[in-house]
């Protein structure tokens, strides 16, 4: 009788698993290139059972992480095809394509992240979100990027002087390679997934990027010495194909509007609790971290990354109003 039970729940509940995979009348291909178990990973993951129960289940998301589609430049491509419907991406690739993103993708251009989310959350935010528009992309919501700071495999960096010469990783846009070349350093673009091997065989010397990132990539391993100088406080954002878009009623787009913005919380602390746990991992591996850092001769230098990127009286506005922002 009891083996009965158990015979009879097991096929309700496969047939209750069945019924739910069928109710999807259609299911969203997102991308990420971070593992599972991301902070950005997870926000999408969630922004998808919102959007199953308050669609009663017609619309679900499927998240690939890892690069399980692309790098970045690729999978940028592939959404704006409608080949991926959802793809959480970088800022930096995106700065050649939505002028309005070399703006927040600009060093020092925040004083910190609340300064950063403030703006983001405001109607600054908005406008860069609908310029993403016009280029075959519609920009859902900004996740956090955390602070971005140098780390490399040969010494300590704790002055511009120390930063001269060395091969450091940049991602593919031009105003970090002109970052790093105002520093005295060799940009090198190259996608995210090659950085390790990259460090390990001596191809650069060393990258940049936020805490969890650095954990999570394992770069930590290679690469001994992280300086705090958080020159970029990056925002990432979520963007949907048009073409994936337009094929939504009003009222779809309305709940994948929502559920988009109603992720962004859930994110901001997943964030904040991953970021402790890779500043932690990170010390207890023995990496060297450098804190006693001059900020002032790094921001002085990038007078001319400002000088040639923000020349349009729109991204001379939107940085005034930017520091402006209280």
């Amino acid at each position: 009788m009891n083996l009965m039970k158990t015979l009879t729940g097991m096929l309700l509940a496969t047939a209750a698993m069945a019924m739910t995979a069928t109710a999807c009348e259609l299911t969203l291909k997102s991308s990420d290139t971070h593992p599972d178990g991301y902070p950005t990973v997870e926000a999408v993951k969630h922004m998808g059972k919102l959007l199953e129960e308050r669609t009663n289940g017609r619309i679900c998301v499927e998240v690939f992480h890892s690069a399980q589609l692309g790098q970045e430049k690729d999978t940028i491509e592939q959404t704006k095809f409608g080949v991926i419907d959802l793809n959480r991406v970088s800022m930096g690739p995106f700065n050649n394509l939505v002028e309005e993103t070399k703006v927040v993708s600009l060093p020092f251009v925040f004083k910190g992240v609340d300064h950063m989310h403030k703006v983001m959350d405001g109607p600054i935010g908005e406008e860069i979100l609908t310029a993403f528009e016009p280029h075959g992309y519609v920009g859902l919501a900004f996740y956090d990027g955390g602070s971005r700071s140098f780390y490399n495999k040969v010494k300590p960096i704790k002055t511009v002087e120390d930063m001269k010469g060395m091969k450091v990783r940049v991602m593919q846009s031009d105003i970090f390679v002109d970052m790093m070349t105002a520093l005295g350093a060799n940009a090198t673009p190259m996608p995210y997934g090659e950085v390790y091997s990259a460090i390990q065989t001596g191809v650069i010397d060393g990258a940049e990027n936020n805490w969890p990132s650095f954990e999570s990539s394992g770069h930590y391993e290679v690469a001994g010495y992280y300086t705090l100088n958080e020159h970029l406080i990056v925002p990432e954002v979520l963007v949907m194909s048009k073409a994936s878009w337009d094929k939504l009623s009003a009222e779809d787009q309305a709940a994948v509007r929502q559920a988009a913005k109603d992720s962004v919380p859930v994110m901001r602390d997943l964030w904040t609790a991953r970021e402790k746990a890779s500043e932690e991992k990170v010390r207890a591996a023995g990496v060297e971290i450098i804190t006693d850092v001059d900020k002032a001769p790094f921001m002085a230098a990038m007078d001319s990354v400002y000088e040639k990127h923000v020349t349009s009286d729109k991204l001379k506005d939107l940085v005034a109003r930017i520091k402006a922002t209280d």
